[in-house]
């Protein structure tokens, strides 16, 4: 049987040092999105109206981030990309997903809210650096911002969102290989439609399509019902998960985050329209069972970012920590969510013993031992 990482890893936050040697780090904000590959997390966009914790003058689109950052697992430090091409600029409550080497952006805002969003697919390829459109057919969706979006068996599927006035139920489909936008017209009555929201998450198991929480501006929907669009028959269902110990549901919210391994489905921090949550939730998507992991987030937040890497570590980025102060964090944390495998381990401690493996040649590096796939983590 697997055994659980050493020092009490598994289900526990650990707060990353915010860089290493001086180097800039992205400043606090919220509202932004991240992905996260075997070797980097990808941070995209964002907002703080602090002008001072915004960058100052460094900021020229304050109060937004024009801003593309890579975390690089292996070296704990950041790195603001030198992009080409055109990078969108609706940088508020995006959406964001990693397609092998290429960011999918859509949708967003940019300021003031609902005045500048997006319907357009950019494409960000993170090895040459370099943004393009998507060239699309067909109706696209609505300009809005904060809907949820994945993509399944190589079509990306968008629900809900905000135009800034209205909230939508709207989904719609686009086909990565032909770039063909279609909107599915479900066979429900209107009744048995998941109610308009936006700041929602979605996690998905081949077959159907779930929504979890989310909002508008003055309410916030619970996790103890939810609505699954099943793909097989183009119909909405509604679905009753299971209580944790039989009793205790996780609270309504919005603005959480929301990563997925397999049939498990994690949930983290968010807003219920009176405080900040700090809790983290896992739904398995075959039993419906919510089970509360016994991790408490450092902060409470909400409009944060979370993405997992394939190996199963959890990376939480900035959002909001203070209502009244309408104050951001700029803070990064890491979770195991599953039981590393050896080479995690093992690449850790070596991680640890030898922070300056980086710094290393190539060839030095495989004189080492180290196999390609290890020392690309690096670069």
């Amino acid at each position: 049987a697997a055994q659980a990482p050493p020092g009490g890893l598994l289900n526990r936050f650990v707060r990353l040092p915010p860089g290493r040697g001086g180097l800039r780090v992205p400043p606090a904000r919220s509202g932004h999105r991240c992905v996260a590959d075997n070797a980097n997390l990808y941070v995209f966009g964002g907002y703080n109206p602090d002008y001072n914790e915004s960058g100052g003058p460094e900021n020229e689109d304050f109060p937004l981030f024009r801003e593309l950052w890579r975390y690089n697992f292996a070296t704990g430090t950041w790195h603001q990309m030198d992009t080409e091409g055109h990078m969108p600029k609706e940088l508020a409550s995006m959406s964001l997903v990693l397609h092998g080497n290429n960011l999918l952006v859509f949708g967003g805002t940019g300021i003031p809210f609902g005045e500048s969003n997006g319907n357009e697919v950019h494409i960000c390829n993170v090895k040459y650096n370099c943004w393009a459109l998507f060239n699309c057919r067909g109706k696209k969706p609505e300009r809005i911002y904060g809907q949820a979006m994945a993509i399944i068996n190589g079509s990306l599927y968008v629900f809900g969102g905000t135009t800034g006035y209205t909230y939508s139920t709207d989904l719609h489909k686009l086909d990565l290989n032909t770039g063909e936008w279609t909107q599915l017209k479900p066979n429900n009555m209107h009744c048995d439609m998941p109610e308009e929201r936006y700041r929602h998450e979605i996690a998905h198991d081949g077959q159907r399509i779930y929504i979890l929480g989310g909002g508008t501006s003055w309410t916030a929907y619970s996790l103890d019902k939810i609505h699954a669009y099943n793909l097989e028959t183009n119909t909405w269902e509604g679905i009753a998960t299971k209580p944790y110990n039989k009793k205790e549901f996780p609270a309504a919210r919005r603005c959480h985050s929301c990563v997925q391994i397999k049939n498990d489905v994690f949930v983290c921090g968010g807003y219920n329209g009176e405080v900040i949550l700090g809790d983290v939730w896992k739904l398995n998507l075959e039993t419906l069972q919510w089970v509360k992991l016994p991790a408490v987030m450092p902060e409470p937040v909400y409009f944060h970012c979370a993405a997992v890497t394939p190996a199963g570590c959890m990376y939480v980025h900035g959002g909001v920590v203070d209502i009244l102060q309408n104050k951001r964090t700029g803070s990064l944390f890491k979770m195991w969510l599953a039981v590393p495998s050896l080479l995690e381990l093992s690449w850790e401690k070596l991680l640890a013993f030898f922070p300056h493996l980086a710094n290393l040649s190539r060839s030095q590096l495989l004189h080492l031992g180290l196999t390609d796939r290890l020392i690309e983590r690096l670069e």
